[in-house]
């Protein structure tokens, strides 16, 4: 089945309109051709790019990479400096094309680790692309869960020790309000690749009900044709948010 046949299939009312991925499998990408796990990165930006197009294409509101993790900052030293490098540079160079196809560029994570330049250049893109109304890409970079939901429970706390929120109204919406960004809604679906299956510290609070799809592909091979097989998957799963099959059955019906 052709790319196209593949997006006539898709239902446009059951389209999700939140998509996370888990890009993984770049340095294994690499390994496996002899390669500098840098040139894995390398190619990597390119199925970004790659993804981007198609979630743009179909009509995905929201789509948030997990571009690069607290943990990472344990990677090796030259590694490290190489994926900021790449982040800026990668950045940079497709700011122009994202302000064309009406793709706005946000953020999260614990910006203050990053280098400068790297820092520079994601809100040189941000503020370029703020005016664009399409696709809201939001790379997770120098992010985790726990991280972050560490810096909601400091934020709530400060708010219950100035008297400024009472302990009793705590709730998932307030807890939700202290996240990154609280602007966003909950992801419907979450992508990984590289033939792992867990979430490795991703959105915890956020994937509480998203439908989870995992590919045996490394990033660099993961195209167009197998993220319209993703979208085309969740399509075809009943959510039921913690009703019976019959409930949601019924309220589908009315």
């Amino acid at each position: 089945m052709t790319i196209t046949e593949k997006i006539s299939q898709i239902d446009q009312n059951r389209l999700p309109a939140h998509v996370a991925v888990i890009m993984d499998g770049n340095g294994r990408w690499a390994r496996q051709r002899g390669l500098d796990r840098s040139e894995g990165h390398v190619r990597g930006v390119d199925t970004v790019r790659t993804i981007t197009e198609i979630a743009s294409e179909i009509g995905i509101k929201y789509l948030t990479l997990y571009t690069f993790s607290t943990e990472n900052w344990n990677r090796p030293q030259a590694e490290v400096n190489a994926l900021m490098a790449l982040v800026g540079i990668a950045i940079a160079r497709e700011t122009p094309d994202l302000i064309k196809n009406n793709v706005r560029l946000t953020i999260m994570g614990d910006l203050e680790r990053l280098p400068d330049e790297t820092l520079q250049c994601l809100r040189g893109c941000m503020d370029q692309t703020a005016h664009c109304t399409g696709l809201n890409l939001n790379l997770a970079i120098s992010y985790s869960s726990r991280w972050e939901i560490t810096d909601a429970v400091r934020k709530i706390a400060r708010k219950a020790a100035s008297g400024e929120l009472s302990p009793e109204c705590i709730d998932d919406a307030t807890v939700s309000a202290a996240m990154c960004r609280p602007e966003l809604p909950d992801p419907d679906l979450l992508i990984r690749t590289g033939g792992d299956f867990r979430i490795s510290n991703y959105l915890l609070w956020q994937l509480a009900y998203s439908e989870l799809y995992f590919s045996p592909l490394f990033w660099p091979d993961f195209g167009k044709e197998q993220f319209l097989d993703a979208i085309l998957t969740f399509q075809h799963r009943q959510r039921r948010f913690g009703l019976t099959g019959d409930q949601v059955t019924t309220d589908n019906a009315k």
